[in-house]
């Protein structure tokens, strides 16, 4: 039975481009971790400012695997730092909050 888990993001409509483009340098990182299915980023249309990142796994013990990988720690970094003046990407967080949802499929 496959396990999914749905992080819900809440993303202001100014910083929508920058979560796209974010997920977007990241695609596939995740495709080679074991156990994974299928990945799916899912943009809001209306009543929510709320982005769905969608996850399938064989098993949760493979998903919980994957939070506690070095992969996913390097791709969920956090500078410490501000921006810089020179035109570097901005690269603090982008959501103003965030839930996990899992479930099974049946």
């Amino acid at each position: 039975m496959s396990f999914v888990a749905i992080n819900v993001i809440t993303v202001p409509a100014d910083k929508a481009e920058t979560l796209e483009s974010r997920f977007a340098a990241r695609q596939g990182s995740v495709d080679k971790s074991p156990g994974f299915e299928h990945f799916e980023l899912l943009r809001p249309i209306t009543g929510t400012e709320d982005y769905l990142v969608y996850t399938r796994w064989q098993t949760e013990e493979h998903f919980n695997q994957w939070r506690e990988s070095r992969a996913f720690t390097s791709g969920h970094v956090r500078p410490s730092t501000p921006a810089s003046q020179d035109g570097k990407e901005d690269h603090r967080p982008v959501a103003t909050d965030a839930t996990l949802w899992t479930f099974e499929v049946v």
